[in-house]
């Protein structure tokens, strides 16, 4: 599965100058782990850093201005960081596999003489084999403007450049090239990356969305809102009864009070959850259930997905969850994110020092606020002593409630 080991943002809101684990030219930073958890006080720049992620799977699904434009985000001016001209720069460095060699992936948005926001700058990189990691990676995508070059094919050689090289001219230029050229046979490095990002999974999850009743008719993925979970367990019922039914059995185990899950199918051929509780002799649907009980089932359903995303974000996971329960869903997530081949890289923001009980210093970022106003960040292993108290068997969330993690 492929796996980010470097993000940096520059200029957006009040991530003015932000970078997580290691870069092309920072190849002495240890790279992310397949579990990310970033925590912080209030207005450091959590949800930030959560949309910014966002942000690059809405250009490429609606281009820059639409993704500038949601009404989260609220137009570029809103974007842009305060005090500065701009333009907003996003970096992902990648593998596909542990085997292979990482690309880096850089995106520049700027606003154009109209002061519309546009792709400036897009550029993919990757060195050539048996390259020197001290040297610069190869460009096999270079656009500004909209304008450019491609490399075709899966790789290119030293003295074979000029026979790969396409000439590029998008029609639009607040497009994402890697959208258009991604399509195409014969960009495979560039269809790799589009698909990767693509398919990245950014939860906003709510629990009444959850409740509805949609149509009758599998759906293999859960989306973002989840008001297909119903549509879902119907995939999985159909397709993957047997799993599906260890999966439902596992996954009562894990919520509080729940003895048993199964199913109901109705008259129009719908599947409805249906929850039995230890207390009462007949069982609750899921439109009767407590929000954290469903928030509960559908996070550890997502888990549960025979073809996973490769990258999942997900928002303060805790709401609506009995602090109890918080650890074991963080080593949910850890065994999900390092426990099999295909596994996705987790990427999770928390306010709550139980669930970072369950994690790891060299899993946990820490997000502060510098005198300047703008976020800094580090990684909780940078500290000596924050290591050396948790090696001695003090727990990590601990530790933050005593005010060792945030700046003192």
């Amino acid at each position: 599965m492929a796996l980010i080991e470097g993000f940096h943002v520059q200029n957006y809101k009040v991530l003015r100058d932000v970078t997580l684990g290691r870069l092309w030219k920072q190849r002495e930073n240890k790279p992310l782990t397949p579990l990310l958890v970033v925590i912080g006080k209030n207005g450091t720049g959590k949800s930030t850093l959560f949309d910014a992620f966002g942000f690059l799977a809405d250009a490429l699904l609606v281009g820059v201005e639409e993704a500038c434009d949601l009404k989260e985000r609220g137009g570029f001016e809103r974007l842009i960081s305060a005090g500065t001209e701009g333009p907003i720069k996003f970096e992902v460095y990648y593998r596909e596999s542990p085997n292979e060699r990482p690309i880096t992936y850089e995106l520049t948005v700027a606003r154009d003489n109209s002061g519309r926001p546009y792709v400036e700058e897009e550029r993919l990189r990757q060195r050539r084999k048996g390259q020197k990691q001290s040297g610069r990676p190869f460009s096999f995508l270079i656009l500004s403007g909209g304008k450019g070059e491609a490399w075709a094919g899966e790789e290119t050689f030293e003295g074979i450049e000029d026979s790969a090289r396409v000439p590029v001219e998008l029609t639009d230029s607040r497009k994402l090239g890697i959208a258009t050229l991604g399509a195409l046979k014969e960009h495979p490095r560039i269809t790799k990356f589009r698909n990767f990002l693509a398919n990245w999974y950014l939860s906003y999850f709510t629990p009444d969305a959850a409740r509805s009743l949609p149509m009758a008719g599998p759906q293999n993925h859960l989306n973002i809102h989840g008001d297909n979970l119903g549509n879902v367990v119907q995939y999985m019922e159909r397709d993957y009864k047997n799993r599906f039914k260890t999966i439902l059995n596992s996954i009562s185990r894990k919520i509080p009070g729940v003895d048993r899950i199964d199913t109901k199918r109705t008259d129009d051929g719908r599947l409805l959850l249906r929850f039995n509780d230890k207390g009462f002799q007949d069982p609750f649907f899921a439109q009767q259930m407590s929000d954290g009980t469903l928030k509960l089932f559908a996070y550890l359903l997502l888990l549960q997905d025979p073809e996973p995303p490769p990258f999942i974000c997900i928002e303060e996971p805790e709401n609506g969850l009995y602090h109890k329960l918080l650890e074991t869903l963080a080593r949910e997530f850890r065994e999900h994110a390092t426990g099999r081949r295909n596994a996705p890289q987790i990427f999770i923001t928390t306010h709550q020092p139980y669930f970072v009980d369950a994690v790891r210093p060299e899993e946990t970022w820490i997000l502060e606020k510098g005198q300047d106003g703008f976020a800094k960040i580090r990684r909780a292993s940078d500290d000596s002593i924050v290591t050396s108290m948790v090696a001695e068997g003090l727990p990590l969330g601990g530790l933050w409630y005593s005010d060792y993690l945030d700046g003192r």
